[in-house]
This record gives structure tokens, C-alpha cells and sequence, in this order.
């Protein structure tokens, strides 16, 4: 296979733009003998005109010898074995040159795997997932294992030029993703790829060619076999990037979203004008918050996106106890569900449900409640969601506007704004006079 090797001049990429510890790893390796490329998402952006997030370093060096040239590094990893060398804060990662090896690769259930197994070099599922792949080879046999053309380009400091073996340049001209080899079965290989075509689509704003998209919708199930703590870190980039209403709508245009939050799917599919509208209003906040530079958090997002999955449960819900214990008890069956699909840790579920409690809690605004509840600490999520349900179409009778009144008055003008909800109370009957049992005592007979 030979590369089509781009020039300093026809490429565009200058070494201001790279990190210089990136540099300096790539500089050593070359120095000591071996081939040293930025490859994928590094290469990707620049070419893009973007500032890349990192530089990750392809290199023929096995991690042994990747280590032995930096004190400041370690190998990690069992799945795929790299070498993270540190400097300071920033993590450089290299890792080696890997192959195909289908010859030699054991082929076994993920959960019967022994102790020997274990210690295998390549190892896949039954369903062909690869489990492990520590096979190295070639930058041409590497090549083939780059997911997408576009990640697939190799830029090297010798001579400052970028290898293009697979048309890499040609398709980010033409702002496409094309999945190298045969999609269908790379989706097999690692199923988390549907989602990062779905997210570099997203993110970059490029088609996802017919070859590579037609396989998604089926192939989209085999995440159900992903551990939900990988997906929860996949649940991170998909939708804290700054993307994720176009990242929403393509992971529905291409029915994944169901394997990702079933139970809102569930929701959505049976009152999609209800639910649709929220969620897009969510996601257009979020995403304004990232261009802006302001904080992001997980925690509102949850909130947001299982709150068509508590509402499907309130309603379905076999017996009422109070408003509060049927959240509760519905916000749990919710929980439950989704971390069987993305892991949640209890540091954000938490959260989660308080900011539902609260949606209820928006209501009861009489006597020194509504003072109160301004002093919790997740009133102002809680608050923000209550306007974003408005946004979405949702009639709550203008408690949003109130809330947001309440907030900038005056003290007497909030008294004054409880004693208008006071005067608004339906009168209740005058209740009846209990009986008090006469505490003389009885006359006995004789």
C-alpha cells in the first residue's frame, strides 16, 4: 500500500499549532531509530482549522521501548496496551502499530473467559466484539484499523509531511465520514463506533456516507452488550460537547437514542409532542452554555432526559400513595432501569431526583415555603428546568413567571405575594368541634 504524502505546502499544518511535548515525544522516537506520527482527531482538526483537544502519537516502538525512553511515562491498559508519557498536567499518549491477526485470535464468551485466555495477545467475542488486541505490525496494517478515513491520516516532524493511504484528505474536502473497510463488520468489532460516527458527524458537521450510516440502525443493539460504564463516558462526549441537539437528532434519525435511554424512548414514542420540544429546548441550553464558556454539568442533563421516562412511570404507576412518595417511588424505577443501559454514579442520580422532588415542590408556595425552598441547593437547576418545561410547551399555569418574580422582589412585595396565593385559596368548610370525653369521673354502682 502506498500513501499519497501531502507536502508542508499542500497540507497547511504548522508545528505552532502542535503542543511541544508532542514534539518533543515525537523528536526522541525519531531520534532513537523509529517511526513517529500525530495521528487521528489531532490531525483531523488541524488540517480543519481547529484547535485540537490532544495529540495522540502512532509509532513502530513496542511500549516497552516507548517506556524506556521517558522517565515520565507508564503503560496502561489490557484491552489495547499504550504508553501515556506526563508532562505536568498533560497526558501525551502513544501507542504501537497494530496488525489484523484473525489467524491467531481466540474467538470466546466474554464471560467464560479464563485465566489463561486472559493472558491472550488478540482475543474477541463470539459476536465478534474484540476483547483485547495487542498484535502489532505495520503503519499500513495500522491504517486499516483506524475506524474512519478521516482519522486515518499520519502527520510526521520528518520532513513535516502527512501520509494519506485511505483518501483521509479527499473526504474531508468533501466533509464526509466513511468508515474504513467493511462497516458492518468494524460495528461488530467495537459498537461504540456507531456512536462516534454519530458524534464526529455532530461535532464537525459532515454527512455520514450511505455505506457507513446503512448498518447503524441494526448494529445499534450491540451496545446493549457494552458495559454501562463505558457508555456512561460515551453519554459524556455525546452530549457535554457543545453538539447535542444535532447529536439527539441523529442518534434518533438513526434509532440508537432507544439503546441509550429506552425508557424515554418508550416516552417519546408514546407522546413524541409532549417530551420532543423539552428535550430539544435542553439540549439548545446546553449547547449555548458550552459556546459561551459557562459550566456544564451531567446532573441537569439526567434531569432532563429521564424526565419523559418518570413521567411514563408516574402514570403507569399501580397504586397513589401522596405526589411526593409516587416520585419517588416512580424516580427509583427510573434510576434502575437506565443504569442497566449507562452507569450513573450516585453523585449525580442523587441530584437528579432532588431536582424532580422540587418540580412538585414549585407548587406549595404558601406560608414561608417558598423562602424556604429558595435556599435549597438545587433550586437553581430545579428552577432552570421549570422554565425549560415551560419553554417546551408545557402549561404550568405561569408558576415559572411567578418563580422568576419572587426571586428579584422585595421582601414585603414577597409578602405580599403569598397573601395574594392565600386570598386565591378555595375557603375551606368550617370544621367541626371534636368532642371532648368529659374527664369527671363515672358514678359506680353499688
Amino acid at each position: 500500500m502506498t500513501p499519497r504524502v501531502y507536502s508542508r505546502s499542500e497540507h497547511g499544518i504548522s508545528r505552532q499549532a502542535i503542543s511541544p511535548s508532542s514534539l518533543r515525544v515525537l523528536y526522541t522516537l525519531i531520534d532513537a531509530g523509529f517511526e513517529a506520527y500525530i495521528v487521528g482527531g489531532g490531525v483531523r482538526d488541524l488540517l480543519l482549522g481547529l484547535k485540537p483537544k490532544d495529540f495522540d502519537i502512532a509509532t513502530n516502538a513496542t511500549p516497552e521501548q516507548v517506556k524506556a525512553l521517558f522517565r515520565n511515562s507508564r503503560i496502561i491498559g489490557r484491552r489495547f496496551r499504550i504508553v501515556h508519557v506526563h508532562f505536568g498536567k498533560e497526558i501525551i499518549e502513544v501507542s504501537t502499530f497494530r496488525a489484523h491477526n484473525s489467524e491467531s485470535t481466540a474467538f470466546i464468551e466474554e464471560e467464560t473467559m479464563s485465566r489463561d485466555e486472559a493472558k491472550l495477545e488478540s482475543v474477541r467475542a463470539a459476536s465478534g466484539r474484540i476483547l483485547r488486541d495487542n498484535v502489532y505490525g505495520t503503519i499500513e496494517e495500522d491504517v486499516q484499523r483506524r475506524d474512519f478515513t478521516v482519522n486515518a491520516l499520519y502527520y510526521t516532524v520528518k520532513n513535516f509531511v502527512v501520509h494519506d493511504y485511505v483518501d483521509g484528505m479527499a473526504d474531508i474536502d468533501r466533509r464526509c465520514l466513511r468508515m474504513i473497510g467493511d462497516p458492518a463488520e468494524r460495528y461488530k468489532e467495537d459498537p461504540v463506533r456507531v456512536l462516534r460516527a454519530i458524534r464526529l458527524a455532530a461535532k464537525l458537521d459532515f454527512s455520514i456516507t450511505r455505506e457507513t450510516a446503512s448498518p447503524i440502525p441494526a448494529c445499534a443493539k450491540l451496545l446493549d452488550a457494552i458495559p454501562a460504564a463505558r457508555l456512561f463516558d460515551e453519554f459524556l462526549k455525546l452530549f457535554l460537547a457543545g453538539n447535542s441537539l444535532q447529536t439527539f437528532r441523529l442518534l434518533q434519525q438513526y434509532d440508537v437514542f432507544r439503546h441509550l435511554f429506552p425508557g424515554t424512548h418508550s416516552a417519546l414514542q408514546a407522546s413524541p409532542g409532549t417530551y420532543q420540544p423539552l428535550l430539544e429546548a435542553a439540549f439548545a441550553s446546553t449547547d449555548a452554555r458550552v459556546t459561551e464558556g459557562k459550566p456544564v454539568t451531567p446532573i441537569f442533563l439526567l434531569a432532563v432526559l429521564l424526565w419523559p421516562a418518570l413521567q411514563y412511570q408516574l402514570h403507569h404507576l399501580p397504586h397513589r400513595i401522596s405526589p411526593i412518595a409516587d416520585l419517588q417511588e416512580a424516580g427509583q424505577m427510573v434510576i434502575d432501569e437506565q443504569v442497566t443501559r449507562i452507569a450513573i454514579p450516585k453523585r449525580f442520580s442523587f441530584p437528579v431526583r432532588e431536582i424532580w422532588e422540587l418540580q412538585h415542590r414549585f407548587g406549595e408556595r404558601r406560608g414561608k415555603r417558598a423562602e424556604l425552598l429558595m435556599h435549597h441547593k438545587r433550586f437553581r437547576a430545579a428552577y432552570d428546568f421549570l422554565l425549560l418545561r415551560e419553554q417546551g410547551g408545557e402549561d404550568l399555569q405561569g408558576l415559572g413567571q411567578w418563580w422568576s418574580q419572587y426571586q428579584d422582589a422585595q421582601p414585603d412585595q414577597r409578602n405580599a405575594m403569598i397573601n395574594a396565593l392565600q386570598s386565591q385559596a378555595v375557603p375551606h368548610a368550617k370544621p367541626r368541634r371534636r368532642k371532648v370525653k368529659s374527664r369527671r369521673p363515672q358514678a359506680t354502682l353499688a
